[in-house]
């Protein structure tokens, strides 16, 4: 599904962030990347998304070089993934509910899915009671959770999740990763990052 042939990353300064990678992740595979902050997680990330280009090397999604693509082409690769980050980025004057819907919205999906989905992945990551709070009524766990919902309600084929831990508890750390396993287990291909 994905495959990165000997990719590196050098910024001005003669800044590497990345030197000669190669790696493949399977359809369906959970797979962690762990290093220590400033090791060139995030960047590998923003290569996936084509939000940074490589200066050597290539980055294959299903067999096509993605920094190759047409910006409408790239756009559909995007739909294709969704994103869970650090610091949630939930909308705050939105509710659980209405942060996942919105992700529908953008994607163009009919009202009567959204009623449909929205509750249902909501429940998924354990958050039915809670789809009315706004994010500053929910922990930071939960706030995560609502994050994931929102990345997984469009049935992307990938999840890329951005140390989503980073800023929680050991207890809520568990409960995230369990709920990133349950999502995996469905079928989604899971790529994570976290410190040491």
């Amino acid at each position: 599904m994905i495959h990165f042939d000997k990719v590196s990353k050098i910024y001005p300064g003669n800044v590497v962030a990345l030197d000669d990678i190669n790696f493949s992740v399977t359809p369906g595979e959970f797979l962690s990347i762990v290093g220590q902050s400033g090791a060139g997680k995030t960047t590998l990330l923003k290569m996936l998304l084509v939000e940074e280009s490589p200066s050597s090397g290539t980055v294959f999604f299903e067999s096509t070089d993605i920094h190759s693509l047409h910006s409408r082409d790239v756009s559909r690769l995007r739909r294709r993934v969704g994103i869970v980050f650090q610091d949630f980025r939930l909308l705050p004057h939105k509710t659980a509910y209405e942060n996942v819907a919105f992700a529908m919205e953008v994607s163009g999906r009919p009202d009567e899915h959204i009623a449909s989905d929205v509750p249902q992945v909501l429940e998924l990551v354990d958050l039915g009671d809670k789809m009315w709070n706004f994010p500053h009524e929910l922990s930071g766990g939960e706030r995560q959770r609502v994050a994931i919902a929102r990345a997984i309600v469009n049935q992307p084929d990938i999840i890329i999740a951005d140390e989503p831990t980073g800023n929680l508890d050991p207890l809520n750390t568990h409960e995230i990763i369990e709920i990133l396993k349950k999502v995996n287990d469905m079928g989604t291909t899971i790529l994570l990052t976290t410190q040491q």
